[in-house]
């Protein structure tokens, strides 16, 4: 076994996780806000002698900028064409919205979040009439050129549903090792096909729930990408309860017994667990010692 860390970038202990047996990578979700260049926080982070994995948000649907419901607009990262009256999500599928219409990148609500929505909150409009327009940012495209600057290669691509995608970031970065992160229904019909001709796959969790819909869905697509994919990485929403409380609850240690049945042997600890150092650390120990069994 062994795990790739979302490392918050000014954390005192980055060194730590660093250190860790069973770390085999660092993660920067380029969400996170910076105090400084994009080309200083990637050198720094580079120098803890782990390989460094730049997440890029391709065309995942994200808050652009602070909105306040009801009756209001919220503006996204991408334009959008969507059926509507339509419903959305927000905070990882647990509040569930009504969109009336859209304009672009527009969404006019019908009916909440019941609160400020903030930029970089993730959105899932789950319609097969959703049609998303462009991939890259333009924050994915100067991430994309100071690695080429620095000679990194190592790169998570959100939302990946087809081998264009992919090319796009070689064609910036042309030796890039891309990871595709597979979270929609197409990314799932790409992972089938493709497998991992393109890049080792990763079940990225936290959006692939949502977006099956019923829940019990999660099975077979975590089933079909380890199938796809025998290396594949899975993410998010792994050992989340150690970011509340000390002890994991049972359910997160039978999914960690039930993930490495099914033959996942990589794993990715995603950014709520990782903000503190306690959380951190107890989630390797807790994947080191369900391992060993």
């Amino acid at each position: 076994m062994n795990a790739i860390v979302t490392v918050p970038p000014y954390a005192s202990f980055i060194d730590e996780i660093a250190a860790h047996p069973l770390v085999s990578g660092l993660r920067l979700n380029t969400v996170m806000p910076l105090r400084e260049s994009k080309r200083d926080v990637l050198a720094r982070l580079s120098k803890f002698k782990q390989p460094l994995w730049v997440d890029l948000k391709g065309r995942q649907l994200r808050v652009a900028e602070p909105a306040m419901p009801p009756f209001t607009e919220i503006k996204l990262s991408h334009a959008v064409k969507v059926h509507t009256p339509v419903d959305a999500y927000f905070s990882d599928g647990n509040e569930r919205v009504r969109v009336a219409a859209v304009d672009g990148k527009r969404l006019i609500m019908e009916d909440g979040p019941r609160r400020m929505v903030g930029p970089g909150e993730s959105v899932n409009i789950v319609h097969p009439s959703l049609q998303i327009e462009g991939t890259l940012t333009e924050t994915d495209r100067e991430y994309l050129a100071v690695m080429k600057e620095l000679g990194l290669t190592k790169v998570m691509l959100s939302y990946v549903e087809s081998v264009a995608d992919v090319e796009e970031v070689k064609n910036l970065l042309p030796n890039a090792e891309v990871v595709c992160k597979i979270e929609t229904q197409k990314g799932l019909d790409f992972a089938r096909r493709e497998k991992s001709e393109h890049g080792q796959l990763m079940a990225a969790r936290g959006d692939l729930y949502v977006e099956v819909l019923q829940p019990h869905k999660i099975i077979p697509a975590l089933k079909d990408i380890i199938q796809a994919d025998p290396n594949a990485i899975v993410a998010s929403r792994v050992l989340d309860s150690l970011a509340w409380t000390p002890v994991p609850v049972s359910a997160d240690i039978s999914d960690i017994a039930f993930l490495l049945e099914i033959g996942y042997r990589a794993f990715m600890l995603g950014d709520q667990v990782c903000m503190k150092r306690d959380s951190a650390i107890e989630a390797l120990n807790v994947l080191a010692a369900i391992s060993s069994q």
